[in-house]
């Protein structure tokens, strides 16, 4: 069901939508979790190794198929606030062009490059194949994450959440189902975890595109839509480019910070792999709530509206802060027992500890992160891309630097250090910004 985002109490209108959104990340993230969880399980250390040591190369490739989902979900939002449906779908085709041509180039560098990638970040002999096997799988599902994300942008920016929800509920819940199959009971390996995501991500991407087709059409306009614009695509371009740039750095930094990690053995590598699955369930909740202030925002920008963006930046505070507390403590309190879920009984000592404390350092920080997300979201769906851009590399260049040079000093604990410093002096600029917007002084709207 499409939902107008420019009617109603902001804060009653984000909570309908956001939840769902939260919902749909927390089973998003299952799928990487459960590679993880039956990988260490059924596996052994060095599967959850590989797997974790595979990650960082995979964000690379989720960097661009999420600046496509948020460059699409924005200009589609705006249009969508502004009525101009027949624009609107003329952007949702064009996106889905762009994006199909960016997977095949995508895949065809994926397939050449990633044994070298591997190379570069010193992965320990003990688990190059696995890792090169788990991303060579990978990249030939590439097609069903891109295409999935456009879809779940377009359903975003027409205000619908719950119909992703669903989708992600069933296949991540399957996902965990076929992954303990192919692994405990077809003994694949790690070609099992792999396999598993291949297929049931593979499905969830056919049905959301179809659905999404049907949905289109039963909006109607007047005359055909286009099915390519390049005005359209630069305007998509526009916000998706400063998006897949601020996470390809991420996830290049990730590349070098792992490459660190790996400098301390298969333990520390396995004990991260755990912690920052944990550790990126929280913060990419956080981002997609930003992401639904981004449908909000460019929905209300695209109404001329822009007095209803302060109250819901106070309602996004509010609602991220409520989902925070009992995660924060959770995992600050059970570090322990949450690490041990993703290690058999013969882990060693290195991969708990190590996982412990990274929790220990980070989760506190939660509370600063969050708002930080809530005040890019902002920044996004308004256009405002260059300060978007500042506070996010501020933040990934000192957790970059500092997790180098910390490193030789105080070991594995000084690279999990370089986090909380990175996210608190990039939240004040994003929250700065925020502030210096072009709503400033405007009277916030309550209905």
């Amino acid at each position: 069901m499409n939902q107008d985002l420019t009617v109603g109490k902001p804060e009653l209108v984000l909570w309908k939508f956001c939840i769902p959104l939260f919902g749909s990340i927390l089973f998003q993230q299952l799928y990487n979790i459960a590679d993880s969880f039956v990988a260490g399980k059924f596996i052994g250390e060095e599967a959850l190794a590989a797997v974790g040591n595979s990650y960082g190369i995979t964000m690379i490739f989720l960097a661009f198929a999420f600046g496509c989902n948020i460059g699409c979900s924005v200009i589609v939002s705006q249009l969508f606030g502004a009525k101009n449906f027949k624009d609107m779908k003329t952007a949702v085709y064009t996106a889905m062009i762009a994006s199909g041509i960016l997977c095949a180039v995508l895949m065809f560098a994926g397939i050449i490059s990633c044994s070298s990638l591997l190379h570069q970040i010193r992965t320990p002999d003990e688990i190059f194949g696995d890792s090169k096997l788990y991303l060579d799988i990978y990249v030939w599902g590439l097609p069903f994450l891109f295409f999935y994300n456009i879809a779940t942008g377009i359903f975003s920016a027409l205000g619908d959440s719950k119909t992703p929800f669903l989708f992600l509920a069933a296949s991540s819940t399957a996902n965990i189902l076929v992954d303990i199959l192919f692994v405990s009971c077809l003994d694949m390996g790690v070609s099992g975890v792999a396999w598993a995501t291949f297929l049931c991500q593979g499905v969830s991407c056919v049905l959301s595109v179809w659905v999404v087709c049907r949905r289109l059409s039963k909006i109607h306009t007047e005359g055909k839509a286009a099915v390519f614009s390049f005005a359209l695509f630069g305007k998509i371009a526009v916000i998706a480019i400063p998006s897949i740039l601020q996470q390809s750095f991420i996830s290049v930094g990730n590349i070098i910070i792992q490459g660190v990690i790996n400098g301390f053995g298969s333990g520390v590598i396995a004990g991260y792999s755990a912690a920052v699955k944990l550790n990126n369930l929280v913060v990419t909740s956080f981002t997609t709530l930003g992401n639904g202030m981004s449908n909000y925002t460019a929905q209300n920008v695209g109404a001329g509206l822009p007095a209803r963006i302060q109250e819901g930046f106070r309602a996004g505070i509010k609602m991220v802060w409520i989902l925070c507390l009992p995660i924060a403590a959770l995992y600050y309190f059970a570090s322990d027992g949450l690490i041990r879920l993703f290690l058999d009984s013969t882990a060693s000592d290195a991969a708990i500890s190590s996982g412990v404390l990274f929790l220990k350092i980070v989760t506190p920080f939660y509370f600063v992160i969050s708002v930080k997300l809530i005040a890019d979201g902002i920044l996004r769906g308004a256009g405002l891309m260059k300060q978007f851009m500042a506070a996010t590399f501020t933040d990934l260049v000192l957790r970059v630097v500092l997790a180098v040079v910390l490193a030789g000093e105080f070991g594995y604990a000084g690279i999990w250090s370089s986090w909380p410093i990175g996210w608190g002096i990039a939240t004040v600029l994003s929250v700065w910004f925020y502030r210096c917007g072009p709503w400033r002084g405007s009277d916030a709207a309550g209905t």
